[in-house]
């Protein structure tokens, strides 16, 4: 019971209360209403049919999740009250009811006939008294005329037969819709002359079987053994197929009516029960406060109820006390592996996706941290093109790599045009410089320990067209690492 009633004037009026379904819930509600002040009033004997001006909070019955606030509008000519039922929350409110938290439900109700409906201190729904509520708050200026009738001659089909329409010889109504398929030809195998069904030899007569009340006892049937081997047992059909000309019963095309006038309504006329109220705000004073507990599910815990007239006392009064439930909640919730592995033990799938998501990451790592080949590029001592030859890192060349390196020779050709009388003068000098040459391939060698990276030069005499000859000189490159 309220101190002093809440009367509607220019206060706003705010409610707001805390609910926690602490096993979820199935059906029932957690709604309250603010019952109406009158003489009559007696929590005592507070029950249904009690009169109130507002309900308002959470009700839940299978999937019908509802947000109720509903208000009682009296009648400006008849004087009977109506109940105006707010529509419903553009939001899905299922979490409200199955996370077994505890949620601020807030209703504000302003003197220009606005409202808002919050969750959590979030709106959830918002509107006008006058336009988002079934019935409406007024009632319409016009209404159907009950005492009119549809004439008798009245047309309202908007299409007819066409009675010109006339049916196609070729029009078979008496053609089936299935017919047997020639075509079809007996699978091999098939047992013409064994039943698909014989009787159960096993089968024993009941002893209470009385032969002149049940009639000859008969062994029930069961399928036949042999059949199950063979692509069929007993008198073979040929399958059914559809019927290409079938065409069914003939019926003349439809078109536009035209004598079409519509669909028929009744006049209207002036509604006798009009009225025009604009102030639906000004409601029944409110004289207490009564939960109307209807449910099939325990443990519904109710707290910190408020009716104010400031948002900040109703804010004030939410930081005091749903605020520090909120953070109390939030500290003991666990963490997010334990959140993740709770919901794998409803759902085991969701261990594939984990592992799937954790080990993408490495995976992505390895692709593209492994090592590749490397391509190592022989160059010579001209800086002449050469090839190349490809090794992995850890891969070393084999004995029959290096022959075949030492194998490969690169020509080099000078040509110097010589006379008979100047041979025996080349020769010398060729051969001085043959000699010069070993040594100093010798004195390289030795003093790469043996390496195998040098040059070999060789001479050699080759006849031109015009009876002169020339020196060819061939240069040997191994190719180098």
């Amino acid at each position: 019971m309220l101190k002093t009633p809440f009367i509607f004037e220019n206060e706003p009026l705010i409610v707001q209360y805390e609910v926690n379904f602490q096993d979820g819930i199935d059906c029932g509600g957690a709604y309250i209403k603010l019952l109406s002040s009158t003489d009559e009033l007696d929590l005592e004997e507070f029950h249904d049919r009690t009169p109130y001006t507002i309900m308002f909070g959470p009700d839940k019955c299978g999937e019908d999740y509802k947000l109720h606030f509903i208000f009682r509008h009296k009648h400006l000519k008849t004087g009977e009250y109506e109940e105006k039922h707010c529509k419903r929350p553009e939001v899905d409110l299922r979490k409200f009811y199955m996370d077994k938290k505890t949620h601020l439900h807030t209703l504000v109700l302003m003197p220009d006939n606005s409202f808002e409906v919050l969750i959590d201190q979030s709106v959830v729904s918002k509107g006008s008294l006058l336009e988002d509520f079934t019935p409406p708050v007024n009632p319409p200026k016009e209404v159907d005329d009950v005492n009119d009738k549809k004439p008798e001659d009245w047309d309202d089909r908007p299409k007819i037969p066409d009675s010109d329409a006339v049916k196609p010889d070729d029009w078979d109504e008496d053609a089936p819709a299935n017919i047997v398929d020639e075509t079809a030809q007996k699978p091999e195998g098939w047992l013409d002359d064994e039943p698909e069904y014989i009787p159960d030899q096993n089968a024993v007569k009941p002893g209470d079987w009385d032969e002149e009340m049940d009639g000859e006892w008969e062994a029930p049937l069961i399928a036949n053994p042999v059949c199950k081997t063979a692509p069929g047992c007993g008198v073979w059909d040929p399958p059914l197929i559809s019927n290409p000309n079938y065409k069914g019963k003939w019926k003349p095309p439809l078109i536009d009516n035209p004598s079409y006038q519509g669909i028929w309504s009744p006049r209207k006329i002036e509604n006798p029960d009009y009225f025009e109220d604009p102030k639906p705000f000004a409601m029944t004073p409110i004289g207490a406060i009564g939960l109307e507990l209807w449910s099939m599910t325990s443990d519904i815990y109710f707290d910190n109820f408020i009716i104010c007239s400031e948002k900040e006392v109703a804010d004030k009064w939410a930081a005091d006390g749903w605020s520090l439930k909120k953070l109390v909640a939030s500290a003991n919730e666990p963490g997010v592996i334990r959140q993740m592995m709770s919901a794998a033990e409803e759902r085991p799938w969701l261990w594939i996706i984990y592992i799937l998501t954790a080990g993408l990451p490495f995976g992505l790592l390895i692709l593209f941290c492994w090592p590749s080949k490397k391509i190592k590029e022989a160059a010579n001592g001209n800086g002449k093109k050469t090839d190349a030859l490809l090794y992995k890192d850890d891969e070393e060349p084999s004995k029959e790599t290096e022959e075949k390196k030492e194998m490969e020779v690169q020509p080099v050709i000078k040509y110097e045009e010589s006379s008979e009388n100047d041979e025996e003068h080349h020769n010398s000098d060729n051969m001085s410089e043959m000699a010069e040459g070993r040594q100093e391939d010798e004195n390289s060698r030795s003093e790469k320990s043996g390496s195998e990276a040098e040059m070999k030069d060789t001479d050699g005499y080759a006849e031109s067209g015009d009876g002169s000859k020339k020196i060819v000189r061939k240069r040997v490159i191994p190719k180098q690492e």
